[in-house]
């Protein structure tokens, strides 16, 4: 689990018609990439927690279509960094 202190958390759930497969999974760590902040993913509150800067371990998590996915961004631009990754998922990773 991610180190609670200080940081940020927020979820979405997924829309789109495959879910969490490989070209979201890319898009969703390159924008992460872009943000000093860690932020890590997971299918439940309680974990287990992904680094979403990491295309394997984000593709890793495999999750379809209706899944929530919950989100921790800890650092010096987390907000920045949690509202356009929830953004991303709302757009449904540009795909539709």
């Amino acid at each position: 689990m991610p180190d609670m202190n200080g940081a940020l958390t927020g979820k979405a759930e997924l829309t789109n018609a495959i879910g969490l497969h490989a070209r979201p999974s890319v898009k969703l760590t390159q924008l992460a990439k872009s943000f000093q902040s860690s932020i890590e993913l997971a299918t439940d509150a309680a974990g287990p927690w992904v680094d979403a800067k990491s295309p394997v371990k984000v593709m890793r998590v495999k999750a379809p279509k209706g899944t929530v996915l919950h989100f921790a961004a800890n650092g010096p631009d987390a907000e920045a960094a949690l509202s356009a990754i929830l953004g991303l998922i709302e757009e449904k990773f540009g795909e539709e």
